[in-house]
């Protein structure tokens, strides 16, 4: 139960998707998926680069909370 889908649920999904698009095509369609993820990475390691993180900020850090800086901010909005 759970985790990875077994030869008989894939084969299910592959039978449906045969049925709604047709033979010819689930080529057009899973090429597509495959340029609009690999466009998808390309993007997202562009994003990376630019903001010079390689790992998003970790929410255990409670520097990095929310309610930590509302907490520690006790200034009125506009009092800068």
């Amino acid at each position: 139960m759970g985790g990875r889908p077994g030869i008989a649920e894939l084969v299910l999904v592959l039978a449906v998707l045969l049925l709604l698009f047709g033979a010819k095509r689930l080529p057009e369609l899973a090429r597509a998926l495959g340029r609009s993820l690999s466009e998808f990475r390309r993007g997202r390691q562009e994003g990376e680069k630019s903001t010079g993180e390689e790992h998003p900020v970790s929410n255990d850090d409670p520097k990095n909370s929310v309610a930590h800086d509302a907490r520690s901010n006790n200034s009125a909005p506009g009092d800068h």
